[in-house]
């Protein structure tokens, strides 16, 4: 389980998060939603120890500022919203970088299974500066991967932190990796992650943690978090769920959209 309590986070002397408390359980895809601004990469950064806070933030009951770096990156991997990369390194390398932090000895056919699973099989030998930003972005999934393979090991589950892994990826790739999460948590793994997609949220998620102006305005399954009156009032506009406009206006439906096979 993953466990926050009361965290409090001050970016330049402002306060971002006021005080959030959450939790996440292995066997779940939990999704952090909002508005822009309201904290959700804030708080994911704080909960992987890449900003400073106050509060306490437990991974299977321990609390992760006492955990030694090494350790912790034996359960957990972590995808940030951006990585820039500055040497030409091949995608096969940039993946391999996941091995080096993963909690057991990897065969070394495991970074090339991991591009495939990613969509990018016969990408290896490529530079990952030639990649468009949808394949980068699911070449460092594809690392990410490599570190956490196995959703449970000898020391327990372990977890997937995601920032926005969706965001620059066309509808049948934000699919895949949606479905790769879902595969992920459905091993016995923890999936946390922050999205801005509703509908993916609504399909994909199995608990909806929804931040606003840096507090948790609600926790919960999709079907209590996202509801009119919730996301209407933290998103500052009239919001209805699941209403499609009067034929014939022309309307996609992205709920209701599967990758084929």
């Amino acid at each position: 389980m993953l466990q926050a309590e009361d965290i409090h986070v001050s970016l330049s002397g402002a306060p971002v998060l006021r005080g959030v408390t959450l939790e996440a359980l292995p066997g779940q895809v939990t999704v952090i939603v909002g508005p822009n601004g309201s904290g959700k990469t804030t708080l994911l950064r704080a909960m992987t120890q890449d900003l400073p806070y106050r509060g306490t933030i437990r991974l299977e009951h321990a609390d992760i500022a006492r955990q030694p770096g090494w350790k912790l990156a034996t359960r957990r991997a972590v995808l940030p919203q951006s990585s820039r990369i500055a040497f030409p390194f091949t995608v096969l390398e940039i993946v391999r970088l996941g091995l080096m932090a993963g909690a057991v000895p990897a065969p070394e056919t495991r970074a090339s299974e991991a591009l495939a699973r990613v969509g990018l099989a016969g990408f290896e030998g490529r530079f990952y500066q030639e990649l468009s930003g949808g394949e980068q972005q699911r070449a460092q999934l594809a690392r990410v991967l490599c570190q956490v393979w196995e959703p449970v090991g000898e020391d327990g589950p372990h977890w997937l932190f995601l920032d926005e892994p969706v965001s620059s990826l066309d509808i049948g790739h934000q699919l895949e990796v949606m479905d790769l999460m879902a595969d992920y948590a459905r091993g016995g793994g923890g999936v946390v992650t922050v999205m801005h997609d509703l509908n993916l949220t609504a399909m994909y998620a199995d608990r909806v943690i929804l931040i606003a102006e840096g507090q948790c305005l609600a926790a919960g399954p999709p079907e209590d978090v996202l509801t009119d009156a919730v996301l209407s009032h933290a998103y500052g506009c009239a919001l209805r769920v699941n209403i499609a406009p009067a034929p014939p206006a022309t309307f996609l439906l992205p709920h209701m959209a599967r990758r084929a096979g």
